[in-house]
């Protein structure tokens, strides 16, 4: 539905005619009706709004969002003003019956999804006590007791028939919940292509040096090495500190050896060669 309606701007310029355009539950309003094209300078939605009439005034009518729009419009007589209040009412109506028949659909696929579930425990129920039945039989069968043929082919007729119906009703609980859940939630996540190398462990690290041809079982006799006292540490230490700065000329006395006073370098020499080895261990 579309026609002039007088709409409230403001005190200075009052009410002003206006084109108002009904479409798809959405009220819009434009300059003229020759500014269509040109776009909407407002609009605002049916399904929630409220539809207001004056109560003096028949002319006049209101549709307030609470909080957010408020349309203060009059038309040109009474009759005008009947005309687009079944207009937008039958257009709130309509959006709210939509929405009420996808909210009743849901309701209805949850029911129904119940009633399959208390269905499927009812038959599970069944065939328990009939596969306990026939374990029954085959027991007594085996203490020289058979028991009647008529009673064993009823029991496993009972049993082919419950399992019938359990498939069944399992098929329609899947379709509803298929149904009723979208299918992306079923899909699982795509691998990454990018997959970052793995670097390898220590052991493999190890096999690989064992089983390279060239290597020296020597590299491994270090960690054979008896342990060597705090006294050598020090030392050594104090050596290699006079080796590597080389800014000083004082030799380092070892008080367990006080007469031995030969210059650093031999004795760190002496100390190197001095350490015993220890084969490994086979």
């Amino acid at each position: 539905m579309e026609g002039v309606l007088y709409k409230w701007t403001n005190y200075l310029a009052g009410w002003q005619p206006r084109w108002f355009v009904l479409d798809n539950g959405i009220l819009s309003y434009y300059d003229s009706q020759d500014d269509v094209c040109k776009g909407s300078k407002g609009s605002i939605k049916m399904a929630v709004c409220e539809i207001k009439v004056h109560l003096t005034d028949n002319t006049r009518m209101e549709l307030i969002i609470p909080g957010e729009q408020h349309f203060y419009m009059r038309a040109v007589n009474a009759a005008e003003r009947q005309r687009w209040l079944v207009a937008l009412g039958s257009s709130k109506a309509c959006l709210a019956d939509t929405r009420t028949k996808k909210e009743k659909e849901i309701s209805e696929t949850n029911e129904s999804l119940k009633t399959k579930m208390s269905e499927l425990r009812l038959y599970c129920d069944l065939l328990m006590q009939q596969v306990h039945t026939i374990q029954e039989f085959v027991n007594q069968d085996e203490k020289h007791s058979s028991p009647s043929s008529e009673s064993m082919n009823e029991a496993s007729s009972l049993l082919s028939a419950t399992c019938n119906t359990f498939i069944t009703t399992l098929e329609e609980c899947v379709k509803i919940a298929n149904a009723k859940f979208k299918p992306e939630m079923f899909q699982l996540p795509h691998p990454d292509p990018l997959v970052s190398p793995v670097s390898p462990s220590p052991v493999q690290m190890m096999k690989r040096s064992v089983s390279h041809p060239g290597y020296n079982l020597e590299r491994s006799s270090h960690a054979l090495k008896e342990p060597i006292s705090s006294l050598h540490r020090v030392s050594q230490r104090r050596r290699r500190t006079y080796s590597d700065t080389e800014s000083y000329d004082v030799s380092v006395e070892d008080t367990e050896t006080t007469e031995n006073k030969q210059p650093l370098e031999v004795q760190a020499a002496d100390c190197m060669y001095s350490l015993p080895r220890l084969q490994p261990q086979r």
